[in-house]
């Protein structure tokens, strides 16, 4: 397990887009060769996409053979509404990049069995080898909006206060796979102030990816970010194994990176800050001088 500190949120969005960016280039994907990413929604990816997306219009990166697959969708929302995160993930990230909108899967949360369509996910994963680096992150999935801007699996992750993975909330089990999942009172109470106030509105239940979904992944990346998220990351990587905390299952992981802001690290001991920033010298070494090839400098 490697933990990433770097000084502020925009520095730790930065360093993991490189880092995703370098994969992607030592990858080297082609037609019969496609680098694969899971991808997460939520207030905390949103500067790491809007590097990819600079990268990307710079000519340093094509997605032209990337696919993606999302952690998770609300069930019952049209995929036009704005707060659907088949709208967060079009108009926050794939209609800034070359990807091929088929190689984008997203849970589609009107199917007619819902069963059937997390099944036909699992697969869909299975048959693109698997999932090689996984972008997780500590998401608040209550704020996902207030910071808006217009063969290889990757996934990339953000995770809630409480250290929820995707909507795998406290007491999932950490071997679950993709399913439907009646979402708790609290997140359905917070999320009203995106439906007008009215409970009514807003969707109680939604499709996921299980822990042992992302567990699967061959590398997973972890973005951190807050004051708020300190005491998920404590949980995360200073205290044991805990459905409760499912983020905590990634100390199981044999490739795991928490990439984190100093914010994230208050709840953490003085000894392991002061250990994981030892490292930071083999850390910048898996962003720096590749990417900096690729900038010509």
């Amino acid at each position: 397990m490697r933990l990433v500190i770097l000084d502020n949120y925009d520095l730790a969005s930065e360093w993991a887009a490189k880092y995703i960016c370098n994969r992607i280039i030592q990858f080297k994907p082609g037609q019969d060769r496609y680098f694969t990413l899971g991808l997460p929604t939520g207030s905390t990816p949103l500067g790491c996409y809007k590097k990819l997306i600079e990268y990307h219009k710079n000519g340093h990166l094509s997605f032209k053979y990337v696919k993606t697959f999302n952690m998770d969708e609300y069930v019952g929302l049209p995929r036009n509404h704005p707060e659907s995160y088949h709208s967060y993930m079009w108009n926050n990230f794939f209609k800034h990049i070359d990807i091929d909108p088929n190689n984008a899967h997203i849970l589609d949360g009107n199917a007619a069995d819902l069963q059937a369509e997390c099944d036909a996910f699992e697969k869909k994963i299975k048959e693109a080898g698997g999932i090689d680096l996984l972008l997780e992150g500590l998401v608040n999935k209550n704020s996902k909006n207030c910071a808006k801007w217009d063969q290889n699996i990757s996934f990339i992750k953000g995770i809630g206060p409480d250290g929820h993975i995707a909507f795998n909330e406290p007491g999932s089990s950490l071997v679950s796979r993709t399913r439907l999942k009646t979402l708790a009172m609290d997140t359905i109470l917070a999320n009203a102030k995106y439906f007008d106030g009215d409970l009514s509105k807003v969707p109680t239940m939604a499709l996921t990816v299980g822990v042992g979904t992302v567990m699967d992944a061959r590398e997973v990346m972890i973005l951190i970010t807050g004051a708020h998220k300190a005491f998920a990351l404590y949980k995360a990587i200073e205290e044991g194994v805990n459905h409760m905390w499912t983020v905590s299952a990634f100390q199981q992981h044999p490739r795991t990176i928490f990439v984190c802001d100093e914010d994230a690290t208050l709840e953490l001991r003085v000894k392991t800050v002061k250990y994981f920033k030892g490292l930071m010298h083999v850390h910048n070494k898996l962003v720096e001088p590749l990417f900096s090839m690729k900038d010509g400098n």
